[in-house]
């Protein structure tokens, strides 16, 4: 996957120079903090039929240099992917930081002209959201595999030729399906890549129709670790221990659309 690659070059520098000093993986996240100060947070990943040790191929990186985990971004286990997009999210900590906060949703669903009748394509069922569309009067159809909810081969149709719009959890980049999601878009369609793994890292999506990224920056490092230990999912803390970041690429992503 290019992405996956775009993200792996573009931290390699840098990962040389930091040490990785925190590894947590939690029930519903992973976090990772540097010895620079940096934490990332990504979702942790693992299959239903996952059975009393979900990482047996088990190392401790802790005190290594970043770069060993980096390349974890590139396995083909989705587990050991959420622990390299983690360090991804840690790396990039500071520059996300700096990035607009956009907590309400309302400005990108005004920018992407979200109301009556907005036909949305939702990969990733983001319950949060769907008041919000409600509100405006948006149609949604929803694909999740983890949750399952909807039916893929259809909702593959309605992404060429009805969705006007599509959300696309950044998890995708963890089952390696963010490439083929997009790929089978229509022309025109706005997307917005979204959820707390998202990598805040405009250059790595320039070849994708990608026109808004929008994450999560950890604002109290030391709640957002227990609340990945204990396992209640980091939405719960948007706006105390954690706070949302957006990043506007232009109106087709890097590319006119």
């Amino acid at each position: 996957m290019q992405l996956v690659r775009e993200l792996y070059d573009h931290f390699r520098e840098k990962a040389h120079r930091v040490k990785v000093t925190t590894l947590c993986v939690g029930l519903s996240y992973t976090a990772v903090e540097t010895n620079d100060g940096g934490m990332g947070i990504a979702y942790t990943y693992v299959s239903k039929n996952h059975c009393c040790s979900m990482n047996r191929d088990y190392r401790d990186f802790e005190g290594e240099g970043a770069i060993e985990l980096l390349a974890q971004i590139k396995s083909p286990v989705p587990l050991h992917r959420s622990m390299g997009l983690a360090l991804v999210n840690a790396l990039n900590y500071y520059e996300s930081c700096g990035l607009p906060d956009d907590s309400s949703d309302r400005i990108w669903m005004d920018d992407f002209g979200i109301g009556r009748e907005t036909r949305v394509a939702m990969v990733g069922f983001f319950r949060p959201l769907m008041k919000a569309f409600k509100e405006r009067g948006a149609l949604v159809e929803i694909l999740d595999d983890l949750q399952g909810v909807g039916e893929r081969s259809s909702f593959y149709r309605k992404l060429d030729g009805w969705a006007e719009v599509l959300l696309l959890t950044s998890t995708s980049i963890l089952n390696d399906s963010t490439e083929e999601v997009l790929g089978r878009l229509g022309p025109g369609v706005k997307v917005i890549m979204i959820g707390p793994s998202t990598p805040m890292v405009a250059r790595a999506f320039s070849h994708l129709p990608v026109r808004v990224l929008a994450g999560t920056v950890p604002v109290d490092q030391g709640a957002v670790l227990k609340a990945v230990r204990q396992g209640p999912g980091l939405p719960l803390f948007i706006g105390s221990v954690v706070r949302s970041a957006w990043h506007w690429m232009g109106r087709g992503g890097m590319h006119t659309a």
